[in-house]
């Protein structure tokens, strides 16, 4: 057996991190480390969890490549489903999200929007895709 637990992203600051995807998006908090280098929101079916640059040092020795909003994104993007991307995109940019490409209807008729998080880490807020 095998399934998909959580995504880490590495960040500058678990605390901040986790506070703006509590306040942007609406997930819970599970809980962050006391020396506040690891921590977990439950967003549904899966687990988004933060370590600190500074703990994915200690696990990657050899190093990576840290995301920020200086930089182009990662070729890689968080996915949030919404029944209204507008409303989402709106709050996420009200807590910090820089804005990067304002919701559209896709051929296929979902609706996607793309912002940045503190970090620089690309998330797409989007409908559900109906198949």
């Amino acid at each position: 057996m095998i399934k998909f637990g959580y995504t880490i992203l590495y960040v500058e600051n678990v605390e901040t991190a986790v506070a703006f995807y509590e306040n942007a998006f609406g997930f819970s908090r599970k809980f962050v480390t006391p020396e506040n280098d690891y921590g977990e929101l439950s967003t549904g079916e899966t687990t988004l969890s933060f370590a600190s640059k500074k703990l994915a040092a200690q696990n990657l020795k050899e190093g990576f490549i840290e995301s920020n909003l200086e930089a182009q994104p990662f070729a890689i993007e968080i996915g949030f489903i919404t029944d209204d991307v507008p409303e989402m995109v709106q709050k996420a940019t009200t807590f910090g999200a820089v804005l990067v490409k304002e919701p559209t209807q896709k051929p296929w008729g979902q609706i996607v929007a793309y912002v940045r998080d503190l970090d620089g880490f690309l998330i797409e807020i989007c409908t559900e895709v109906e198949g």
